[in-house]
């Protein structure tokens, strides 16, 4: 009975290991996959005005995709569009005016996309969100500088919060417009800050 009992060890081990019961691989077990809760969220943005002032705007419509282990921070992918029609700066001429070909173009570029492709420099909940942003036909790398602010519990689940910003080149997305003051400044700057403020909702499943 000896030589059965040790044979019936080693297949159960041996199956334990091929399955990783006992020594189990890195994999995807602990990603989690959430949606912005948009009434608690803002993809923002901020742009000096006549080299004196700031105009501050939002975009009201946008969906993203943010998977990752609330454990490693490394893990996170983020996956984002915004309606370029939805741009809101509280005045509709001059929302009207940066959905014209001056400046998004809705009509023929309704969407922009932001794909990331690493985190880089993750101290704590601090990082850098490497990814592509496409703003019309033009696809650029940018780095986020981001945070993790934690875990909550939601009434339908597990919430994640999130702030990031950068900085961008309107020119280098043809971001045209180009109007200059009387005394040769930009009406509108070519620095444009992007602001994200994402409390998101964990999805079931």
């Amino acid at each position: 009975m000896k030589p059965v009992r040790f044979l019936t060890a080693a297949f159960l081990a041996t199956a334990f290991l091929l399955t990783g019961a006992v020594f189990p691989v890195h994999d995807r077990a602990g990603i989690v996959t959430f949606h912005p809760d948009k009434t608690h969220s803002n993809v923002g943005f901020k742009v000096r005005h006549l080299g004196i002032s700031n105009v501050r705007g939002a975009f009201g419509e946008y969906e993203a995709t943010v998977q990752f282990d609330p454990e490693d921070l490394s893990t996170l992918s983020v996956d984002a569009t915004i309606r370029t029609s939805s741009v809101d700066t509280g005045n509709e001429r001059r929302d009207n005016h940066l959905r014209s070909d001056d400046f998004f173009n809705a009509e023929e570029f309704p969407e922009l996309r932001f794909v990331s492709k690493e985190v880089r420099d993750l101290d704590g909940g601090e990082f850098k969100l490497v990814g592509d942003l496409t703003i019309r036909d033009v696809t650029k790398e940018i780095m986020l500088d981001a945070e993790f602010l934690g875990m909550a519990a939601g009434r339908e689940g597990r919430k994640a919060g999130f702030e990031a910003r950068t900085m961008i080149d309107r020119f280098e997305y043809n971001l045209k417009f180009d109007a200059l003051t009387e005394t040769g400044g930009l009406v509108v700057g070519s620095s444009v800050e992007i602001i994200l403020e994402m409390e998101l909702d964990e999805q079931a499943g």
